[in-house]
């Protein structure tokens, strides 16, 4: 798919980023160009993307925590 616009500038926080919907949103943000940074509660899948991400010339990092629980 092509992506016709330029998120360079910007940072995307995706939460469920790890599989599913949030990965595919991770995925098309960061091909934008946008640095993305995926919040995951116990699937480390997200290491996954952040090395693909990297790879690929983007920046990208994982973040674990569960974003129901304030604390």
């Amino acid at each position: 798919m092509a992506v016709s616009i330029d998120l360079s500038p910007r940072t995307a926080l995706v939460t469920g980023g790890s599989r599913g919907i949030g990965r595919a949103t991770a995925e098309l943000l960061a091909e934008a160009g946008a640095k993305v940074a995926v919040n995951y509660r116990k699937d480390g899948r997200a290491e996954d993307f952040v090395r693909q991400v990297r790879s690929a010339g983007g920046e990208a990092l994982a973040l674990a925590g569960d974003v129901s629980r304030p604390e």
